[in-house]
């Protein structure tokens, strides 16, 4: 894929990037070399590679899901402004 001064300036305007005229065809070489290297990527084959979200190999460290506090709901509640029925009370915003 090969972009002209024509596209980049297109790009820009819709990037609402301001770009001089002189500087086009150099940004327009600039972007065909990144597409390049893009589509060399692209040749790569990845099929084998499992998928991973870090180079290191990591395990994440678990811990047991229990409740350590609470039970006191009416201590909670009595810093409401306002309280219903044990609840925090808030205006309705939908009609």
């Amino acid at each position: 894929m090969s972009l002209d001064k024509a596209t980049v300036a297109k790009i820009a305007h819709l990037a609402r990037i301001k770009v001089p005229e002189e500087e086009l065809g150099h940004l327009a070489g600039e972007l065909n070399n990144i597409l390049s290297f893009v589509e060399q990527l692209n040749e790569v084959d990845t099929g084998n590679v499992p998928p991973m979200t870090s180079v290191a190999a990591q395990k994440l460290r678990r811990r047991q899901d229990q409740v350590t506090d609470g039970g006191y709901p009416q201590d909670i509640v009595r810093n409401a402004p306002e309280a219903a029925e044990g609840y925090f009370a808030v205006p309705k915003v939908v009609e």
